[in-house]
């Protein structure tokens, strides 16, 4: 193997050894990482692809053994992420509730409304009016901003059911004195519970 391995040419052979998801790490943006934490399970003397590359072609069942505990421990550090990440989310959410400031209780409520009330039915009008009136012009311009106005009001939709959903949350989380988990909260805690049975 050359010395100006990265980390991605080995991502097929670690997923050949059984494990796929520090595989498909190895070959993205935090191959370094997952490298050092393979390195680590190989005992290796520097984490560098050459070298896990070198331990990995001595004996392939060790090597399997290792890339398994590997994966293992790789997602025992996502797992931690994670959490750190559903709990940061949490505290804000938090501070939000309790928020006195009007700006922010309100922002979201006039979000929906004015997309709702005013946004769509405009659009809505104006189209009709063209069609309507068969106005050339009009009806050609919709028919070529159609895909960026349909990427728009779907950005726009995407963001109104983020605010329905974190107002459930909200209210699950008034009602009850904690949050609710998130699906990223679930994923978590589904990864921690694989790992402490292993």
């Amino acid at each position: 193997m050359a010395l100006d391995t990265d980390w991605g040419e080995l991502a097929a052979k670690v997923i050949g050894l059984g494990a796929p998801i520090l595989g498909g790490a190895l070959g993205g943006p935090l191959g370094a990482a997952a490298g050092k934490v393979l390195a680590d399970a190989l005992g290796t003397v520097e984490p560098t692809p050459v070298a896990v590359d070198a331990a990995l072609r001595t004996d392939p069942n060790t090597a399997a053994v290792a890339a398994r505990q590997a994966e293992s421990e790789w997602l025992a550090a996502l797992a931690e992420i994670g959490k750190a990440q559903v709990s940061e989310v949490g505290a804000t959410q938090r501070a939000e509730i309790a928020s006195d400031d009007l700006l922010q209780r309100w922002w979201r409520p006039l979000y929906a409304l004015e997309l709702s009330l005013l946004e769509c039915p405009a659009f809505t009008l104006t189209l009709l009016h063209a069609l309507w009136l068969g106005h050339d012009a009009g009806i050609n311009g919709f028919a070529n901003l159609s895909a960026l106005l349909m990427a728009y009001f779907a950005a726009r939709f995407g963001v109104l059911g983020v605010y329905v959903t974190g107002r459930t949350r909200e209210k699950q989380a008034g009602a009850t004195g904690e949050l609710p988990p998130t699906l990223i909260g679930e994923l978590v805690n589904a990864l921690t519970g694989r790992n402490k049975k292993k």
